[in-house]
């Protein structure tokens, strides 16, 4: 049985997420996403104005005169979310945890798919491949992806972006447009995000937490890793010890954009007490200025 305040987080970010979609959001994902590719359509006789480049020749040839070949867009696409479920995305300081964020982009991208026709498909991974679900349509599968990012139990603790990169190019039968939810912390899924990158659009989204950069001045601090459950020592009034995590865990996170810039993909940065709605929506404009 699903406790009670599991089930009130669901409905909220349920209905929180389907507002937007249909008021800030409306027009600006279709605008952006297209269709997969081309199917084709139809041979018609050549009128004036036809681009040449689209004249069938073999066809014209056959009937004596200049044919073209039509093609239409398959509007209906894939969206495929590959969601970290990892022990670290637990961890959140003032503005809820990262699993949190995780769920409401996680649904604002359902929502968004939707309610263009798409279908939508998820892949829970931790440091091996914990769950499967198959692309399918419906505002009831929105509620069961929700759902299930909250109730289910993984059994890795840990993150192995390659494994879920790789079972994805496995089973994948269409172009899609995959979103990596996750904070990233893992190294070394490079050629996995090239290879995946040949024949999919695949688009990060970094969840990070403004707190996890900053030791608490308190004295003598112990960290645990949520991940590999190691404790860590360090002494907050320090000032130079300080400064080196910091530094240290920017430059992580510089890390996972540069990934994405060798891989040629898009990175959306999400920063736990930011809007998901707001940073969403600000990709998709960037998105479609750079299409224009």
């Amino acid at each position: 049985m699903i406790p009670a305040h599991i089930i009130k987080k669901i409905k909220r970010i349920h209905i929180k997420s389907g507002r937007t979609v249909n008021s800030i959001m409306a027009g600006q994902y279709k605008s952006v996403f297209r269709g997969s590719g081309i199917e084709f359509e139809e041979v018609r006789e050549y009128t004036p104005g036809d681009d040449v480049k689209i004249i069938d020749w073999k066809v014209s040839a056959r009937l004596g005169k200049p044919f073209v070949k039509l093609y239409k867009e398959e509007r209906e696409s894939i969206v495929m979310l590959l969601i970290d479920m990892s022990s670290s995305l637990k961890f959140g300081t003032f503005s809820g945890s990262k699993l949190e964020r995780a769920a409401e982009v996680a649904s604002v991208l359902a929502f968004n798919a939707i309610k263009n026709n798409d279908k939508v498909g998820v892949i829970f991974f931790t440091d091996r491949i914990e769950k499967y679900i198959p692309p399918k349509k419906g505002s009831g599968h929105i509620w069961r992806v929700i759902k299930e990012i909250f109730t289910f139990s993984p059994q890795g603790q840990g993150t192995n972006i390659s494994a879920a990169l790789d079972y994805f190019a496995k089973i994948s039968k269409k172009r899609s447009f995959v979103f990596v939810l996750s904070d990233f912390l893992d190294d070394g899924y490079l050629k996995s995000l090239r290879t995946v990158r040949q024949r999919h659009e695949i688009i990060g989204v970094m969840i990070y937490d403004k707190g996890s950069f900053k030791l608490p001045l308190k004295g003598i601090v112990t960290l645990c890793d949520f991940e590999t459950s190691k404790e860590l020592v360090f002494d907050g009034f320090n000032k130079k010890t300080r400064e080196e995590f910091t530094s240290i865990r920017q430059t992580d996170h510089k890390k996972t954009l540069n990934l994405f810039s060798k891989a040629k993909s898009d990175v959306i940065e999400l920063e736990t007490s930011v809007s998901v709605s707001d940073t969403l929506l600000q990709y998709f404009r960037f998105r479609e200025a750079r299409l224009r």
